[in-house]
Parts: C-alpha cells; sequence; structure tokens
C-alpha cells in the first residue's frame, strides 16, 4: 500500500467498482478523506497508515472549530472509519484509530415539508406548451413516488409499467426497488409522452428529456422544481427532496405504517425514516387522544 493519496485512491476505486457506490458517494467520501489528510500533515504525518488513536480522537475536535456541523462531523468520521476498515482488510494496519470515536452531539434538524394543500398547488399547473406539460409530470411524480433527484433522472422507458401504475428505480448503493406512481403521476406521464415524441432523439431511453431532445440532467431538474415553485406562488423555496420529505411525511400522517414508508423510501435503516415522525407528532398524538381507549375522557 502507497501513501496516502494511494490508499485513500484505491478505497475510493474499492467504493466505486466493489461496492457499486454511486459517483455522487464516492465523491463525498473522498472529500471527507481529504480534510482526514490534510489534518493528518498538520500533525506531521505524511502516511495515514501511521495515525494513531490520540490524534483521531483530536480529529472531530478540529473539524469543530472549522465550523462544521455535527451531522458533517459524523459523515466524516463514518468515511474515516470505512476507510481504516478497508487498510484493514488489506492488512495495511493493525487497527482502526477511529473506532469508537464519536462526533458532539447536535440537534437533529428536522426536514423541511410542504403542507398538503402546497403540495397541490404546486402540482396544481395548467400546461401552456410540451414542457410545461414534462414539468407537470415530473412534479406529480417525485410527490407521488417519493423517488430522489437522481432516481427521476434516470428514469427510462423501460422501467415504467404505466399500466400496471409501478416504477423500478435504482437508489443508493445500487439497490433496486419497485415504487407506486399514484393515479395523477400517470395521467401526467401519459399526457407528456404524448409530446415526448415530437422533441426525443432516435434512441434516446430517458423518460424525461431536454428541449433539445437528451436526457435531462439533475441540475435542470432542480431549476424547474424551483420555478413552479415561484410560478405557483408557494412562497417558500422548493428543491425536489423537499418533495421527497413532504410525500414520506403526508403518506405516514395518514397510513402511520413507518415500515411501509421505510419500503417505500428505499431507506436501509428505519431510523432514517422515523424522523418523519417527529414531523407530525401532535397529529399523531390528537389521532391517539380520539381513538385509544386508555386516552379517552370518561364522560361525566
Amino acid at each position: 500500500m502507497g501513501g496516502p493519496v494511494s490508499a485513500t485512491e484505491t478505497f475510493c476505486d474499492y467504493l466505486r467498482y466493489e461496492r457499486r457506490l454511486s459517483v455522487h458517494t464516492v465523491v463525498a467520501y473522498r472529500r471527507d478523506l481529504e480534510r482526514l489528510t490534510v489534518f493528518a500533515s498538520e500533525c506531521g504525518i505524511n502516511d495515514l497508515r501511521h495515525l494513531h488513536g490520540a490524534q483521531a480522537r483530536v480529529f472531530p475536535a478540529r473539524l469543530h472549530h472549522q465550523g462544521l456541523s455535527s451531522r458533517s462531523i459524523q459523515r466524516t468520521l463514518s468515511a474515516a472509519r470505512a476507510f481504516y476498515r478497508y487498510l484493514l482488510r488489506e492488512k495495511a494496519v493493525k487497527n482502526n484509530p477511529f473506532e469508537g470515536v464519536v462526533a458532539p452531539k447536535g440537534e437533529k434538524k428536522l426536514p423541511s415539508t410542504l403542507n398538503v394543500e402546497q403540495a397541490a398547488q404546486l402540482v396544481d399547473i395548467k400546461p401552456q406548451n410540451d414542457l410545461d406539460y414534462r414539468d407537470r409530470a415530473i412534479l406529480e411524480l417525485f410527490y407521488s413516488s417519493g423517488l430522489r433527484l437522481s432516481e427521476l433522472a434516470g428514469i427510462n422507458f423501460a422501467d415504467m409499467d404505466l399500466a400496471g401504475q409501478t416504477l423500478q428505480v435504482t437508489g443508493k448503493g445500487g439497490k433496486g426497488r419497485v415504487l407506486p406512481i399514484g393515479r395523477y403521476a400517470r395521467d401526467a406521464i401519459s399526457s407528456w409522452l404524448e409530446r415526448r415524441q415530437g422533441l426525443v432523439r432516435p434512441g434516446e431511453p430517458a423518460v424525461f428529456i431536454s428541449r433539445g431532445g437528451t436526457r435531462l440532467g439533475p441540475r435542470s431538474i432542480q431549476k424547474r422544481v424551483q420555478y413552479w415553485a415561484r410560478r405557483q406562488g408557494i412562497g417558500r423555496g422548493v428543491h425536489p427532496h423537499m418533495l421527497r420529505h413532504s410525500f414520506a411525511s403526508h403518506l405516514l400522517e395518514s397510513s402511520s405504517d413507518l415500515r411501509a414508508v421505510q419500503e417505500l423510501l428505499g431507506h436501509a435503516d428505519i431510523s432514517t425514516t422515523q424522523i418523519y415522525t417527529h414531523l407530525d407528532f401532535q397529529h399523531l398524538a390528537k389521532v391517539y387522544d380520539q381513538a385509544h381507549p386508555r386516552a379517552r375522557r370518561r364522560k361525566r
């Protein structure tokens, strides 16, 4: 195993080609390990294999001093632990200096969501041209199925079954899942597909395409969501992940089925999904007070 640069690059190749993680995820790992490399250099260490536990315990404090949030520090430490686990597997180190090193606790930030009325207002587009039909289908599908931005951008014709109202997507870590397509989203997609035929370049498999007939990229989709939030008078900034949060929150409010929401979102750990329970605790408490026999007030 070579110096720190070759070790981190080899590790990133392992993530990309053996673990089959997405490009975005690998870039995030590389960015976090660059922070570690800079820290090690400041400590006079030019080879990450020589980092010890005492220095590793100082690392989160240094990141905190630099202004990183608790969540960012946790992610960076997670990357460092994974990196040293890889070095252990390759017998390049004898121990993992980051085992047991934790980030300072911070307040858990609840995800921003639209309420039901705002979500309905956003998707209530009256199309004036072909691309308006496309954008309405994008917004309906985001809200209908809780897709990540990268998942929606990557949808091909072969992934959709409009008759069966299902969609096959590939999420984080290359994991596939089948999602339902709501009635409004299905109708919006069908209307867009009728108009897509006049725009698409031969052989282009993407469902959502640009004016030039090729796949619409994630950044362009973000801009269209922001545009329609302004156009529809939502009165606040809206991004694709907010629609995913809204999907989860509204579905959980209606069903209270946390496991089902976890499956639909593609969360590996249900603790990730549980954050949505905090968004509507007052509503759930009200339902409990009205429905549970031990919560009902006795009539006098």
